[in-house]
């Protein structure tokens, strides 16, 4: 009697390790490892009952729909995962963030069109992801940040048309990126992958189907083949403009700004202002095209030619201006520092409209031009009048500044 008694005692401290559904079959692997095998059953969720220390689990060929997040709950040790096809087209965020141990997981051939990359800031442990034969239109910028043990990357035959810049850059393990079958777009905003390609040790297999699908003229060329001539990185130049000569005394000072770009595809024009009050980003034009000012930008007025004007011109607008030329390749920033005094010095002394005038080394900035910084930037002085009558007067009121001296203090930079 008491050995079968401690034959009962076993099977009941064993069999939580050896709890298996009635659809799946389970065994012990070699390197004891738990396999549930539930593959080609027509099961359309996943089944209940598993055993908590099951670390392989193999679901491919069913009718999966969707994956709950507590789907994968009973088995937080697995370390593979095979969903493989199924017609899987919903994943709740959260189903995969439970298991750190996962370092293989196959969803390809599914229906997927969203998928929760979030979930996978918590799988530091995965060197494989199949997510081919999908209907994946995106992967988001930082999607596979912390994968660092990351080897096999499998995104093709989805539905691509673009990379977010440094996608792969965070992947020091990757050695093998499937990308072909997608429609990309190669405008220059996948021109990174080309740079990125051509220095990485992962290597991009069947290059030779990863094609461009737009524009026209590159239709059927690969993706790591864009001509370099149609994306240059942008530059910019940032000048003082200035004045009418025979602008009224009871004219405030504008202070004009121009900044010059260049690159392909053609720049747009951001600009940056910092004062001591507050900081103002203005990423477009505010005057419009009859030449008057878009509401709430009345202070401000930015045209589309990359000119900035600020009519009256006042101690609170002294800061920081900066010009940012923005295309798909990148972005170049110039920036001067603003600072507002008098002064009764003579205008025509000093440069206006060419910062580099009279500087033997000053130069524009041309379209291709390659510019050594060092050798680039003088400081600006636009020099203005005040009034003798408005120096004159003790216990008068203060004037209203009409004439006087910027100091811009930074650097004119073209890069």
């Amino acid at each position: 009697m008491r050995p079968l008694l401690g034959c009962l005692a076993l099977v009941t401290l064993l069999s939580p390790s050896l709890a298996c559904p009635s659809p799946c079959s389970c065994s012990t692997k070699k390197n004891g490892r738990l396999l549930a095998e539930c593959a080609y059953r027509e099961l359309r969720e996943v089944p209940r009952g598993l055993s908590p220390n099951v670390t392989i689990l193999t679901l491919s060929a069913n009718r999966l729909g969707r994956l709950g997040r507590g789907s994968l709950a009973e088995v937080p040790e697995l370390q593979s995962l095979w969903l493989g096809y199924n017609h899987i087209a919903a994943v709740e965020p959260g189903t995969f963030s439970a298991l750190p141990q996962l370092k293989n997981l196959d969803l390809s051939h599914n229906r997927l069109a969203e998928f929760p990359w979030e979930d996978l800031r918590n799988l530091s442990a995965l060197q494989i992801l199949k997510l081919s034969n999908n209907r994946l239109a995106a992967l988001p910028r930082g999607a596979l940040r912390g994968l660092r043990e990351l080897r096999s990357l499998w995104l093709n035959d989805n539905e691509l048309t673009t990379l977010a810049q440094g996608a792969f850059e965070a992947l020091p393990a990757l050695a093998q990126l499937q990308l072909f079958h997608n429609p990309f777009n190669c405008s220059c905003k996948l021109f990174w992958l080309k740079e990125w390609a051509h220095g990485a040790s992962a290597v991009i297999s069947r290059a030779g189907s990863t094609l461009c699908a737009a524009p026209a003229r590159l239709r059927g060329r690969a993706v790591t083949d864009i001509p370099g001539r149609l994306c240059v990185a942008p530059s910019a130049q940032l000048t003082y403009l200035s004045g009418p000569a025979n602008a009224a005394p009871r004219d405030g000072l504008t202070l004009t700004l121009h900044c010059s770009v260049a690159g392909s595809p053609p720049p747009e024009i951001h600009w940056q202002i910092q004062t001591s009050g507050r900081r103002v980003d203005i990423h477009g034009p505010t005057v419009a095209r009859d030449g008057g000012a878009k509401p709430g930008r009345q202070r401000f007025l930015a045209f589309k030619n990359g000119t900035m004007a600020i009519p009256n011109f006042g101690k609170e607008d002294e800061g920081t201006y900066t010009c940012l030329a923005v295309n798909d390749v990148g972005v170049r920033d110039v920036s001067v520092n603003v600072a507002l005094a008098g002064s009764g010095n003579p205008a025509e002394e000093l440069p206006r409209d060419d910062p580099h005038a009279g500087h033997p080394g000053g130069h524009s900035c041309a379209k291709g031009d390659e510019l050594d910084p060092s050798g680039v930037g003088e400081k600006l002085v636009i020099v203005y009048h005040v009034p003798r009558e408005a120096r004159s007067g003790a216990g008068a009121a203060e004037p209203r500044i009409r004439v006087g001296i910027l100091l811009v203090l930074g650097l004119l930079l073209c890069w």
